[in-house]
């Protein structure tokens, strides 16, 4: 930082490369690799790029290596070779000749030969048919897991067809016939009608089975449980629902999926959600499909999670209600799922919003299994995405599975809130991206010795999207080498670090991946 306190940063232009990687066919320009060089990821690669002048790639490059690596492939029309180090080669070696090999200077650029991956494609024959889980990013998430039959989620609704072919793989085969029927009173919660429908749907948005070749995908593979409290009109009592939400609990349910609601402020249903709660339970409920109307109970309970509803574009689908008990928005218009008898179908509703915020928390649970229901709760708010809509339609934004599972809860969910007793130092600075050709390097400069943490904060225009690098080194990122990342669709990005290194400067990439317009980034320092 300079003597005035203010921090001192250094733009210069980042050459940003476009284009698709994945398999291509009829390569020309490609010399020969080494025989017998393995397909696949090269982790022990770094990709040495040179100018166009330059005609002995292999030539240029050689000299600069050290002596246990070697040059293993060379591309000559896009003027790149690959240099392999051994195995065990230490980080720190391959950093340090890739600082050397850029003080050339006919070379361009080096870079790790960082391994992409294909997004995981669940093989159900309906998936393509379906938008939810694609919206919420499920296919990020499914990568780590496709959800955890120890993780159950306890649907209070209509019967589920437990038999059905897509969802008698993921019933929690612990209670006898899968749940309770509180509206008959007796163990069997089989919905009684093939029009007792949407229990069954809520259920296998929820928990359908993912990747099993049959019809639909659910967001998650975690266990169902049913707790039949509504009966084949559709209605239920408030004992019924409320007793229901306690025997769920008693079951150890993680997640408790309520898509029911009406009736207004009941003590009874106020002290069962305040009881499961206090089981260890994660309550999520419908917000209500009276467009103009405020949250419904038990949505609008403390204890409970109210999810509004998302149409196919992100916007506030035309029936759900809205207020400031909305935590998160989840898609709930046309929602394809399991219906009796082992059949599919769309329906819409708010109804249709929670159990995908609901299979998203199995998700979220599956991956960080030490997770408190209060700890998930609020890692599924840090981590949902603004969708552009109030904090009255969409609470803290649209839930995001991807961005649930795959960032730490340690990082970044109270990692502005501090302890009360450090000191802080805020930097902001404003600029602007023209094209997704676009992008800005920063350059920080540390105000503390030793900082426990340092928050990096994204604000950009709703409707293009930005992602976000960091490097905690003496180089600026690129989108194919960073120490860390966070990308969404959006602008609204969020990198922490902990315990970061101070050695040399922090260096900060914002990249337009689509559209354009200004944007703030903050820097936020806590002191150790």
């Amino acid at each position: 930082m300079t003597g005035d306190d203010n921090p001192t940063f250094d733009r210069r232009s980042v050459l940003k490369a476009t284009g698709a990687l994945g398999a291509f066919l009829g390569f020309s320009g490609v010399t020969g690799a080494t025989p017998g060089r393995k397909p696949g990821p090269k982790k022990n690669e770094i990709l040495v790029g040179l100018d166009d002048s330059v005609s002995d790639l292999r030539g240029t490059v050689e000299t600069k290596i050290p002596s246990n690596a070697k040059i293993v492939h060379e591309n000559e029309t896009l003027g790149y070779v690959a240099v392999e180090f051994p195995e065990k080669a230490a980080d720190r070696a391959k950093r340090k000749f890739k600082e050397n090999v850029l003080e050339d200077r006919d070379v361009e650029y080096a870079e790790d030969n960082a391994t992409v991956k294909a997004f995981y494609t669940p093989n159900d024959p309906l998936y393509g048919d379906q938008y939810a889980p694609q919206q919420v990013n499920c296919e990020g998430a499914w990568d780590t897991t496709l959800g955890d039959s120890d993780v159950t989620i306890s649907i209070v609704d209509q019967g589920i067809q437990y038999d059905h072919p897509n969802l008698e793989g993921s019933m929690d085969g612990s209670v006898s016939n899968y749940g309770y029927d509180f509206a008959d009173s007796d163990g069997d919660p089989y919905p009684v009608t093939q029009d007792e429908n949407h229990g069954t749907h809520v259920g296998g948005i929820a928990g359908g089975g993912t990747d099993n070749g049959t019809g639909h995908a659910g967001i998650s593979n975690c266990s169902l449980l049913s707790a039949r409290a509504l009966d084949e009109s559709g209605g239920g009592s408030l004992s019924d629902i409320a007793d229901a939400i306690q025997w769920s609990a008693d079951q150890g349910a993680e997640v408790i999926n309520m898509s029911l609601g009406g009736g207004g402020y009941s003590s009874t249903m106020d002290n069962a959600c305040q009881y499961a709660y206090d089981e260890g339970s994660l309550l999520v409920a419908a917000a209500g499909n009276d467009y103009g109307s405020s949250v419904s109970y038990p949505a609008a309970y403390d204890t409970v999670v109210a999810v509004s509803s998302l149409d196919e574009n992100e916007n506030l689908s035309n029936f759900s209600n809205v207020g400031p008990e909305i935590e998160l928005a989840a898609p709930g218009s046309n929602v394809l799922s399991t219906v009796n008898w082992d059949d599919y179908d769309e329906f819409s509703g708010t109804s249709m919003a929670s159990p995908v915020a609901a299979g998203v928390a199995g998700l979220t649970l599956s991956a960080h299994t030490n997770l408190t229901n209060e700890q998930l709760r609020d890692h599924l708010q840090n981590t949902a995405v603004d969708v552009g809509l109030s904090s009255d339609e969409q609470g803290s934004g649209r839930v995001d599975a991807n961005n649930a599972v795959n960032t730490d809860p340690d990082d970044g969910d109270d990692g502005d809130d501090g302890d009360g007793g450090d000191d802080t130092a805020t930097s902001t600075i404003t600029d602007s991206l023209g094209g997704y050709w676009d992008s800005d390097c920063w350059t920080y400069s540390w105000e503390f010795d030793d900082p426990r943490q340092i928050v990096i904060d994204l604000q950009g225009p709703s409707d293009s999207t930005f992602d976000l690098y960091a490097n905690e080194r003496d180089q600026c990122p690129t989108t194919s080498d960073y120490d860390h990342i966070s990308y969404t669709w959006g602008s609204d990005e969020e990198i922490v670090i902990e315990n970061p290194d101070t050695s040399t400067d922090l260096h900060v990439l914002v990249d337009a991946y689509s559209g354009s317009g200004d944007y703030t980034l903050t820097f936020t320092e806590y002191s150790s």
